[in-house]
């Protein structure tokens, strides 16, 4: 079945909305990530992609969804609601779906209120505890558009957003809808700071992706949002590929099987082939294991012939919106007049001779692509092995 990408609204370190975000992304000089200490406990000071931006009021929220996640997330969905509010309109408000994808939820606010309980004694008076509810994002959203259809939220780590689209193509598949809000939402809170701290997982500057230098990750957040449908769109979700190859609970397959399983898969239900692809959007984290293993999955693949690159050190790693925000980059980059060329992968050039030689993008490659890209394939992989790829290309 056909499915289309028709509306996007993306909030990031990027910026928000579309012509911001492509505006950020075309220059490399451009320092989206900051340094700062807030989240961490011990002190330590680190880059992180934090939207600095003014967010919706939360106080037209009800109580119990006031965090600032459900901001970011009305943020990106104002930046389509005319067509939101065209599709409610033309199927009703019980064929709408709303999927998404979040690691955090509320957890940000769960912090504070249990700050608040440790100096005070007694928990804050607004705090309900299903602020951190991991399906707290989707109900939101269902309930702030009056919408009764089906209304669920996935997570799944890193992948959590990319399935979310995975799955509302799926839906649209099997008829269950007419219309579905996909993607997914992350805030940065101390859970997810530390916690990959604790792993020795997170870079004190700007990722480094692919290097023999990189040293871990940034991390992000931010909003990914799409309205899909079966009516004819600018970009179509030509292929999904979904695999799960419980390796470790942390640690990626070294052999790449998985992540080049789910890749194989996307080509295969679009009925292409390697290629066709003309630029590979990484999951590129900047951790030793993940590039290792992914740059041998695409080589194994694509070989050294397909254009790839990591949006990571423009965005920081927005975990389980990072899936869903990196798809609205892609539909970005397959629409010429809203980016030229390609992202210019962001490293220092110091080659890992255990890295896999795949094509990185520089900027001789991006202006030879220019106006050239028809089909992108994104990568997003998480703990537990958990990987998708999202096959997108320019509409017939």
């Amino acid at each position: 079945m056909t499915c289309y990408l028709n509306a996007v609204g993306i909030i990031s370190a990027l910026g928000s909305g579309v012509s911001n975000s492509a505006d950020s992304l075309s220059k490399p000089e451009s320092e989206t990530l900051v340094f700062s200490n807030q989240f961490d406990t011990k002190g330590n000071t680190s880059r992180i992609g934090i939207v600095e931006l003014e967010l919706p009021d939360q106080d037209q929220f009800p109580s119990k969804h006031r965090t600032r996640n459900n901001q970011l997330l009305i943020a990106a969905l104002n930046q389509m609601t005319s067509q939101v509010e065209a599709a409610i309109q033309r199927f009703g408000e019980d064929r709408i779906a709303v999927i998404l994808g979040t690691s955090t939820s509320g957890i940000a606010e769960a912090e504070q209120a249990v700050r608040t309980l440790e100096e005070e004694g007694a928990w804050p008076e607004d705090f309900d505890y299903s602020k951190q509810d991991i399906g707290a994002p989707s109900l939101f959203l269902a309930e702030h558009l009056n919408l009764s259809g089906i209304a669920y939220t996935i997570s799944t780590a890193c992948s959590s957003s990319a399935k979310a689209l995975a799955s509302g193509k799926r839906l649209l598949d099997a008829n269950l809808c007419d219309a579905v809000i996909a993607g997914g939402v992350d805030s940065l809170c101390g859970l997810t700071v530390n916690g990959f701290s604790s792993l020795d997982a997170v870079s004190r500057d700007v990722c480094n992706p692919f290097s023999k230098n990189r040293s871990g990750i940034n991390i992000g957040e931010g909003a990914g949002l799409f309205l899909m449908t079966k009516e004819a769109g600018p970009v179509r979700l030509a292929g999904v590929g979904e695999t799960s190859d419980a390796h470790h609970i942390s640690a990626p397959d070294p052999t790449g099987d998985g992540a080049f399983r789910s890749m194989e898969m996307a080509l295969n239900q679009a009925g292409l082939t390697p290629e066709d692809i003309d630029y590979l959007n990484l999951h590129g984290t900047a951790t030793i294991q993940n590039d290792l293993m992914e740059s041998k999955a695409v080589f194994d693949l694509f070989g050294n012939n397909v254009p790839c690159s990591s949006t990571k050190p423009f965005t920081g790693h927005c975990l389980g919106a990072s899936g869903s925000i990196e798809a609205v980059l892609c539909w970005m980059l397959l629409q010429s007049h809203l980016f030229r060329g390609l992202p210019v992968h962001q490293w220092d050039g110091e080659i890992d001779d255990e890295i896999s030689p795949i094509k990185l993008v520089d900027n001789r490659i991006s202006e030879q692509c220019a106006g050239e890209i028809h089909r992108i394939l994104s990568n997003s992989f998480a703990f537990g092995g958990n990987n998708v790829s999202l096959l997108l290309e320019v509409a017939p």
